[in-house]
């Protein structure tokens, strides 16, 4: 009888985040614009400040309002794996580190 050969399988989820699931709709990358699958996408949600600190300074000094809240910028961005390993958002892992399913530790911001 013949032995039954099967290919080596680099990730256990396959790279992708569906399950049950033939089909996920597309997103495009916010860096380069290629269409990547949404549960494949590296997705980030950024919140900035919309003017810069020194242009802070003299909006809260010419506001007739004590305490002016300058609004935020809210932005969910995706990217292709390709895109967030260049940007240094994911590593590049070996096999045994891959195995590793945990999230990462966060980064906690100091505060003066």
């Amino acid at each position: 009888h013949q032995k039954e050969l099967t290919m080596t399988k680099k990730r256990r989820n396959g790279g992708k985040d569906r399950k049950n699931r033939g089909h996920v709709r597309p997103v495009r990358c916010d860096n380069c614009g290629r269409c990547v699958p949404k549960d494949k996408a590296v997705k980030r949600y950024l919140v900035r400040i919309m003017v810069d600190a020194a242009a802070r300074q003299d909006i809260e000094q010419a506001s007739v309002y004590d305490k002016y809240q300058i609004p935020k910028l809210y932005l969910k961005l995706n990217y292709c794996i390709s895109c967030a390993i260049h940007a240094h958002l994911v590593r590049v892992r070996s096999a045994q580190d891959r195995r590793n399913r945990e999230p990462p530790r966060r980064a906690v911001a100091k505060r003066n």
